[in-house]
Formats: C-alpha cells, sequence, structure tokens
C-alpha cells in the first residue's frame, strides 16, 4: 500500500510545478526570469581535475547577477512578490508585504553576457591563468533563460624569483629590504594579483610602523616578467623614481594637543589657555578631565618616533574610555625646509556626562528560564574626573519558561545594582604598563542585591560583591582576573512546600543558605580573521576557586564538627574549571554552520559534598540540549520516576561536571526569517557524591554511554534588535533507558499522539543558543 505521506509528497512537487508557471505568466511582456549561470571548462591536458573544478566553483561565484531564490528550482520568493498583485500605494499591505517576502525577478539580460565573459578573462589573469579566454552566450526557453559560459583555460604561472630592486642606500630602502622577510610573495607560489597587492599594503604598514609617515602605497611598484615556456614569473618590487623626499624621511612627534571640549562653542585655542601635563598640551575649558587619563591613553611622547601601531592604539583607547561622541586627529609637518618632524592634534567632543534611562527587553538565561525586564538605569561617565564609569541600576521582570509541558512556575525577580569600572588598575604599591594594547586595563567593582521569589513556594535573597581587574593583551585576547568574589544566598521555603521537599533529596539543596568566598580567573579568545571572514573561532575558559581562606579562618559548627561556619552560614568550598569553544562557518551568503563544544569540571572538598546550588551544571533546555526540557537529564542515567508534585514545579537534576556538543546548520531565507536544523549531545554528572542520585551519576569511564542526544529544527525571526527563536526537538537517545535500549531513532512515530506528547519538545526563547 502506497503511504499516504508519498501522496502529499506528490502533491506538493505538482504545486511547485503549477506555482512556477504562474510566475512565468506574471512577468512583464517581453522579459525572461533568468536562472543562472552555467561555466563550462575547458582544460589545459597538463591540468588535473581537481584544479579544473576549483577554478569552476571560483568563476560561477563572480559571474553577475545572481538568480531568484529557489527550492527545488521554484523561485518562491518572486512568487510572493507576485503574490497580492501590483500595489496600488507605496504604504499598504501589498507594497510592506513585497518588501518584507517578496523578492523582484531577475530579469535575462544579454547585454551582460559579453561583461561577464571579460570579468572571468580578468580573474583568470590576475589567478595566474595568463593564456586563458573566454566567451558567453544567453539560452532562452519559454520565458525562463540561463547564461553559459565556455572558458579556455590554459595552464597556471608560478612564481620564481623575487627581487627588491632599489639603487640607493636610503633609510626607507633599507626599511624594505629589513621587511622582505615577512614578505607575502614566496618563490613556487601561484601567481596572483590580490597577494602582490596585499604585499604592497604590507610594506606601507611596516614603513607607516617605522615612522614614514607620509609614506603611501602607490609609491611601490612590482614589474612582472613572464616566461611562457617555463610558465614562471619574475618580480621586482621598487620604489618610484619620483617619490618627494617627504615621503621618505622619518617622523618624530614634537607637539601633542589635545581639546576636551571641541565643537562645543570652545574655539579658543591660545597657547596661554593650554595646561602642559607629561609633555602633552591640553585644553580643558571646563575643568572636567584629570590630566593623567590622556598621557595614560596616548601613547606618543614629544620625541617620540611616530609609528602607525601608536597612532591607532591612542584613537582606539580614547573611544574606549565611553567619554567621548567623536575622536579624530591631525597630523601637521612642522613647516621648516629641513624638518622631520610633525605636531599632533586630538579634537574630542564629549558625550553627555549623566544619563537616566529605562530599558524594555526579553531575555533567554542559562537556566532556559525566558522572561521580561523593565529597568531603571543611571549613569556618570565620569565620576571622578577619570573617566570612571558610575552606574546604578534597579530591575524587575518575571520569568517563565515557555514551551515546557510541566506545570509552569513563574519566576518574579528584583535586582538593585551598583557598578565602578575604573580606567586603570586600582593596585596600591603596584603600576602595571598597559603596553600598546587597544584598550587601557580596567578595575570594576560591583555590587548587587536580588530577590527571587518562586510562585509561593520559596524565595532566594542573594547579596553578592565582587572586585576584578580586565585587560586586553591584544586584538583577540582578553583576561580577567577577580581576586575576591563574595555571594551570601539565604532561603525562605513555604512551609507547605517544605513537606514535599524532603521526599525528595536532590531537591534539598534549596533550602542551604550558602556562602561562596572565591577567586577566579578568565581568558577569552576571538579569532582575528581578516583574510579569513568566512570563519570566527572564540574559546573561553576560567578557573574559579572558593572556600580556602575561610577554611582556615572560621569555627566548626558545634553541632557537626566537620562543618565549617562563618556567621552562621556553611561556607562552599571547591574548584571549579570551565572551557566554551565555538566555531562558526560561513558555507555561502545564506548558510552558516555553527559548532560550540562547552565543558565544566567542578570538584568539590572540605566543608563541601558537592557544587553549591548556584555553581551546579545542568542539562537541557532552549540553550543547552533542547530535546530534553531543563534539568531533566542526568546525573549520568539517573532518572526521576517519582510523580511528586515538587518534581513537577521544579525539575533539579544538576551535576558537578558537564559535557555537552552542539552542531547547527543555519539557513537565511529572507532579511526576517532564518531556520535551523541542529544536533545537541551532552549530560553532567557527580564528582563523588551519589547519595541523591545513585553510583550511576557519577562521572567515570563510561560517560560516552551515559549521553543524551537530541536532533531537531528551528525557526528564527530575525527583527534586528530582537531574535525570537522557536526549536522543535525530539530525543535519539535517552541516557536513563537501560543500556541496549538508550537509542530510540527507530522509535521514533510522527503519527502517534502519544509519542508526541512524549518526546516533542517546542522550545521558545529570544536569542541564539550559542
Amino acid at each position: 500500500m502506497i503511504s499516504k505521506y508519498f501522496y502529499i509528497f506528490l502533491f506538493g512537487i505538482s504545486a511547485i510545478w503549477l506555482s512556477g508557471c504562474s510566475v512565468s505568466k506574471k512577468l512583464p511582456a517581453g522579459e525572461s526570469l533568468y536562472k543562472g549561470a552555467e561555466v563550462k571548462i575547458n582544460a589545459d591536458s597538463s591540468m588535473s581535475k581537481k584544479e579544473a573544478a576549483s577554478v569552476k566553483s571560483q568563476l560561477e561565484t563572480i559571474v553577475r547577477p545572481k538568480p531568484n531564490n529557489a527550492i527545488l528550482g521554484f523561485p518562491y520568493k518572486v512568487w510572493l512578490y507576485y503574490l497580492f498583485g501590483e500595489p496600488t500605494k507605496e504604504t499598504g499591505f501589498k507594497n510592506w508585504f513585497r518588501k518584507k517576502f517578496g523578492e523582484p525577478p531577475v530579469f535575462a539580460n544579454r547585454r551582460i553576457i559579453g561583461a561577464n565573459s571579460q570579468q572571468i578573462a580578468v580573474y583568470l589573469n590576475n589567478e595566474g591563468y595568463f593564456l586563458s579566454s573566454a566567451s558567453g552566450e544567453l539560452k532562452e526557453n519559454k520565458r525562463e533563460a540561463k547564461a553559459l559560459y565556455s572558458v579556455s583555460l590554459k595552464p597556471r604561472f608560478y612564481l620564481d624569483t623575487i627581487v627588491y630592486d632599489n639603487p640607493d642606500t636610503t633609510a626607507i630602502t633599507k626599511a624594505i629590504i629589513a621587511s622582505s622577510r615577512f614578505s607575502l610573495l614566496k618563490k613556487g607560489q601561484p601567481y596572483q594579483f590580490s597577494v602582490i597587492k596585499e604585499e604592497r599594503e604590507r610594506i606601507d604598514q611596516t614603513l607607516k610602523r617605522r615612522g614614514f609617515y607620509f609614506f603611501r602605497p602607490e609609491y611601490i611598484i612590482l614589474k612582472a616578467d613572464t616566461n611562457n615556456t617555463r610558465r614562471k614569473v619574475n618580480l621586482s618590487i621598487e620604489i618610484k623614481p619620483n617619490v618627494t623626499e617627504v615621503a621618505k624621511k622619518v617622523y618624530s612627534i614634537r607637539d601633542i594637543h589635545v581639546m576636551t571640549d571641541y565643537g562645543n562653542n570652545t574655539a579658543d585655542t591660545l597657547e596661554s589657555n593650554y595646561i602642559n601635563y607629561g609633555g602633552m598640551k591640553i585644553l580643558d575649558p571646563r575643568s572636567s578631565y584629570k590630566p593623567k587619563i590622556f598621557t595614560e591613553a596616548i601613547g606618543f611622547r614629544r620625541g617620540s618616533r611616530y609609528s602607525s601601531n601608536v597612532h591607532d592604539v591612542s584613537l582606539s583607547r580614547l573611544i574606549n574610555l565611553k567619554n567621548f561622541k567623536f575622536v579624530r586627529n591631525r597630523f601637521d609637518l612642522v613647516p621648516r625646509s629641513d624638518s622631520a618632524l610633525i605636531d599632533v592634534y586630538y579634537y574630542l567632543t564629549p558625550l553627555k556626562g549623566k544619563s537616566l534611562q529605562t530599558e524594555v527587553s526579553g531575555v533567554t538565561k542559562s537556566n532556559d528560564l525566558t522572561g521580561t525586564q523593565l529597568a531603571l538605569i543611571w549613569k556618570n561617565r565620569n565620576a571622578f574626573k577619570g573617566a570612571e564609569m558610575l552606574s546604578f541600576s534597579v530591575n524587575g521582570g518575571l520569568d517563565f519558561q515557555l514551551g515546557n509541558s510541566q506545570t509552569a512556575i513563574n519566576t518574579r525577580r528584583l535586582t538593585f545594582e551598583g557598578n565602578l569600572s575604573v580606567p586603570r588598575f586600582l593596585l596600591p604599591f603596584i603600576r602595571i604598563n598597559p603596553g600598546r594594547n587597544q584598550a587601557l586595563p580596567s578595575t570594576n567593582i560591583n555590587v548587587t542585591y536580588e530577590k527571587l521569589i518562586k510562585g509561593n513556594l520559596y524565595d532566594l535573597t542573594s547579596l553578592r560583591t565582587s572586585m576584578s581587574y580586565s585587560w586586553k593583551q591584544n586584538a583577540s585576547i582578553e583576561h580577567t582576573i577577580t581576586p575576591v568574589s563574595i555571594n551570601l544566598v539565604k532561603a525562605n521555603v513555604n512551609e507547605d512546600f517544605i513537606e514535599q521537599i524532603f521526599l525528595i533529596p536532590q531537591l534539598i539543596s534549596i533550602l542551604d543558605n550558602q556562602l561562596i568566598t572565591s577567586s577566579g580567573y578568565n581568558f577569552g579568545y576571538v579569532s582575528n580573521s581578516r583574510r579569513n571572514s568566512r570563519q570566527n573561532l572564540s574559546f573561553t575558559g576560567g578557573v574559579e576557586v572558593a572556600g580556602n581562606l575561610a577554611g582556615l579562618l572560621s569555627p566548626k559548627d558545634p553541632n557537626n564538627s566537620n562543618t565549617g561556619l562563618i556567621l552562621g552560614v556553611q561556607y562552599a568550598q571547591y574548584a571549579r574549571f570551565d572551557a566554551d569553544f565555538r566555531y562558526r562557518y560561513n558555507m555561502s551568503p545564506t548558510i552558516t554552520w555553527a559548532n560550540r563544544i562547552m565543558t565544566g569540571f567542578g570538584i568539590p572538598y572540605g566543608n563541601s559534598n558537592t557544587l553549591p546550588y548556584l555553581k551546579q551544571y545542568v542539562a537541557g533546555g532552549s540553550n543547552s540540549i533542547r530535546a530534553f526540557q531543563s534539568r531533566t537529564i542526568g546525573p549520568g542515567d539517573y532518572h526521576d520516576s517519582s510523580g511528586s508534585e515538587a518534581q513537577k514545579f521544579i525539575a533539579n537534576q544538576t551535576g558537578d561536571i558537564k559535557i555537552e556538543l552542539n552542531t547547527e546548520l543555519r539557513a537565511k531565507f529572507s532579511s526576517i526569517i532564518n531556520g535551523a536544523i541542529f544536533v545537541d549531545a551532552g549530560n553532567v554528572w557527580m564528582y563523588k557524591y551519589a547519595d541523591n542520585y545513585g553510583e550511576g551519576s557519577i562521572f567515570g569511564k563510561d560517560f560516552l554511554k551515559q549521553m543524551a542526544v537530541g536532533a531537531g529544527i528551528g525557526l528564527r525571526l530575525d527583527f534586528t534588535y530582537l531574535v525570537l527563536r522557536l526549536d522543535l526537538a525530539t530525543p535519539l537517545r535517552k541516557p536513563y533507558l537501560p543500556e541496549n535500549e538508550r537509542w530510540v531513532i527507530n522509535k521514533i512515530d510522527f503519527g502517534s499522539s502519544d509519542w508526541r506528547k512524549e518526546n516533542l519538545v517546542l522550545n521558545i526563547a529570544f536569542g541564539y543558543p550559542f
């Protein structure tokens, strides 16, 4: 018997074919819909099939125009464009629908064939296929047309000798020759004009770093001499003979001028109105800033050699002070015939110093709760005249778990927060040189009071304070050291709920008052992919150690000699290590492959059997393994089957250790609508304490056998400032089933309502999962 799904599929294909016919009928008279281009390669017999295929792939990306987006050959966006007919006004629904979901048809044009053929020939020449040629034609069939290009591909030329040919012995010639060991051009590599241009830019940047301020890349010429028989290219790199002497000099800084209120009716620039500080002339008519912030931010000093690195770093630091709306600078040649000196001017337009603002936002948190938040924030950008950012905020919100089939208990939040960020290290008796980093180091002091109310079950009151130091090693690497962090959490549980909690040991941690005194270090890396913007790599890692000093100072609990107390509260002792690795690859302008590997390893010791409640790891939910509800995976092979009311309200399957892997293929259908298919895997485990979850919850050699796996599809609506995400997923592997029954792929049955109710999980969240 033929399955009903076959008929549905057949109906869908027929509908697409009929719709395609209707699209052709709606095109203007005399126009044909452009269906794309095909490139045929006629390669020289000495070339490999792999090389010819690679060239073909590259050529297909450069021909223009691009055809309309299509699914199975059906131009669905053009169909949407014509769906409601021609709009009669610019502000109506039809016009809005066209712009948001439709796409104007791309019409065939014979004139573009010649231009593309010429573009192909130019591309091949720039890539070293010097003797190649291209031609094209347009093939039309029933109001559809396709471009066909024929390419005669000849063997590629390779670099042979590379000579830096400059007859003089001036400083600029010596600098160019000295930098040649870092050249991008190497003997034996393919000739590529793009690499030659990059080499010119590299030489220019090298000279700028060494003080040749007035040098320009166009002053460099590269002469190519080809040998057709050997298919070799000899390159000669020279400086143009008519370059002025000004461009050949190394320049030093004479005077440094800083104007802190530029553009606010403070045009008086008389020398007498400047103050001299650290070799700089600072014009600050309102006395708004301490002069030392400019000597810290600006890397130039009187008499120092000009460097483009110092130039860029100084501008970046001034911008990162977050006190100025505009930051501009100018270099002027000191007007003497023999001068090798320049003056530098910084024009700073300040932002408004104090602000009061309200924010309404939607957010999905790491605990899988989605919520709304209303915040009132007061900021002072220059609290103590040293570009210190002082802020106070109060916010309230409501969190809930969307897409959860379990009974939903909303969480109300009220938070008061104060934060001070200082653009330098506040360390007594110690001064650290920030070097040439793009941003100045910062000291951050934070105090936060938070109240969480979980329905009528319990509430948590948290008071935390921390002090941390952050600095950038370079554009890719950032470090943060937190020497002290203190977090006190007190719980108040409803009496009716206490009895239910004591029936479930793993929920008892909610009752625990917690004191966490810790120190930590975090490392962040983001790849600087200027030369390969198609991929992005990031890594964040951290280590946190808690309770050691408290263990030395605290008295023991008189009722339990093994438990230490501070202010009557048991303090936590543990070490925790975290790592988050992410890789994103843009396969095309509309397809992205995103991946994440996330691990956490907690080692409780001394005063603690497990990590404290706030520091434990969880798995499942909209930002984790989406085929399972939050906190319903693990630890290990544990599964709650009690069915108690308390467990229904608060899933609390947590662990000391976590491993999670996620991969997702994202597709962009329009400016708003995006889709995804994904696979998630992972679990949590206990480190050593098995009393609540059993021996199968301990991390061990069989951890791979206890991994949960899920897969699904996603829809994302990108409204620029807000991304609404819907992910529908189902388990592929359930770690709590008997070992030989954990894979459940063969039990998938979308036609069964019972199966769908038990296995389909809808996640509704804001933002991307990673």
